[in-house]
């Protein structure tokens, strides 16, 4: 009976005053790492999941800053609710090493200066690697969120980074059955693995219904289904002008059929103005834009015809809104995408884009294609995990 009435205590005390009175314990603390655009749409609800159990978790946000101007970054943050970040590190732009070491660096100070409990990273951009190797060499537990996908092409540097991520992470939150079985096929415990589904996904359902808001279209000129969106950002198809001026005459090609609305990320704009590519657009109706906040991007996604990409997260957003999605690569790690039918592989050649993309302008029917757990609640299924790990951990201790 006394016990009882110790335990009942306790959890009355957890929940007025917070875990850090109960028995002498401390919150757990969980520093989120964010980098690269990518990375916000996945930030945004593990952050709210988590701030949810805030007698439990105490949270600290960190923007590396690889992807820092206003159209990369703050719109994002203002559009999706995410608190401004606790810390920004300001690291920008450089090569790949010059990202990789610079943010190295700087999370080792933060880290030692933090010492969070955990560490959770997203995706497979530079800051995710860094954030991992600088947690691990100081003992600090790592989460990776959208563990185990794989395209199984090494020359890629997101590869690279998902790879080695998982290599050294704690707990492999996953998004599909494909991203289970690499990481079983790799020989990571089952018990690391958790598929709790796609967060990403999460952010697109949430705010689905405010996209549809957006008046991008009007601003554009271009109506419902009466025209393509494509993006382009990978190496493989823009650092090389002669990958890139094949791509571009493919779409200049296909645009004497119908309008191509093409944001421009900082990387190809840059490379069309080194290369003078820009000429290639000249008369035709391929209209380059300024990249677009996330409503207006949803809202022209979700009214397209088609969508061309070599984006890893537009392949995953335009399968659950039923969209058809070109993906203009040789492989992706997003394999479920294609497998529910909604989005082609069929790489970066002229042909093929012409071949698959007109019979796509006669046929604008939608596909139910969600797969199993892209319901809008990764999350809190991931949220969860951590709850039942570290408060179980907790309690025990008290």
């Amino acid at each position: 009976m006394h016990k009882l009435l110790t335990v009942c205590l306790m959890l009355m005390i957890r929940n007025i005053f917070g875990k850090q009175y109960v028995a002498g314990t401390s919150m757990t603390r969980l520093m989120v790492v964010a980098g690269a655009r990518p990375n916000f749409m996945k930030v945004a609800p593990i952050m709210k999941a988590l701030e949810r159990r805030s007698g439990l978790f105490e949270v600290t946000l960190v923007h590396t800053g690889q992807h820092y101007d206003d159209q990369m970054s703050a719109v994002f943050f203002n559009e999706l609710g995410l608190r401004s970040p606790d810390i920004a590190l300001d690291i920008g732009s450089g090569s790949h090493a010059e990202q990789t070491g610079r943010t190295l660096m700087a999370l080792e100070v933060t880290l030692i200066k933090h010492r969070p409990d955990l560490v959770i990273v997203v995706g497979d951009v530079n800051a995710t690697l860094a954030a991992t190797l600088a947690a691990k060499k100081l003992k600090i537990a790592v989460a990776h969120v959208e563990a185990g996908l794989r395209s199984h092409d090494p020359t890629m540097p997101e590869e690279i980074n998902r790879v080695l991520t998982d290599r050294i992470s704690d707990f492999h939150f996953t998004t599909d059955h494909f991203a289970d079985s690499n990481l079983k096929r790799e020989g990571f415990s089952e018990k690391s693995v958790h598929r709790v589904g796609n967060v990403m996904i999460d952010t697109l359902l949430t705010y689905r219904d405010r996209a549809a808001r957006s008046d991008i279209l009007d601003r554009l000129g271009v109506k419902t289904r009466g025209y393509a969106l494509a993006t382009l950002h990978r190496e493989s198809n823009v650092d090389d002008p002669e990958n890139l001026a094949r791509l571009l005459s493919a779409f200049v090609q296909l645009s004497k059929t119908l309008p191509i609305v093409m944001p421009l990320h900082p990387r190809t704009e840059k490379r069309l103005d080194t290369s003078g590519l820009k000429g290639l657009l000249a008369s035709s109706r391929v209209m380059l834009i300024s990249p677009l906040g996330y409503f207006d991007f949803v809202k022209l996604m979700d009214m397209s015809c088609f969508v061309m990409t070599d984006s890893g997260g537009v392949q995953e957003e335009t399968t659950v809104l039923g969209i058809r999605c070109l993906t203009l690569r040789k492989t992706t790690e997003r394999p479920i995408t294609c497998e529910v039918g909604t989005n082609m592989l069929i790489g970066p050649d002229p042909a093929a884009i012409m071949k698959n993309a007109l019979p796509l302008v006669s046929n604008t029917a939608r596909q139910d294609s969600a797969p199993p757990l892209w319901d809008g609640y990764a999350a809190e299924r991931l949220a969860l995990v951590l709850e039942r790990r570290f408060d179980a951990r907790s309690l025990s201790a008290a």
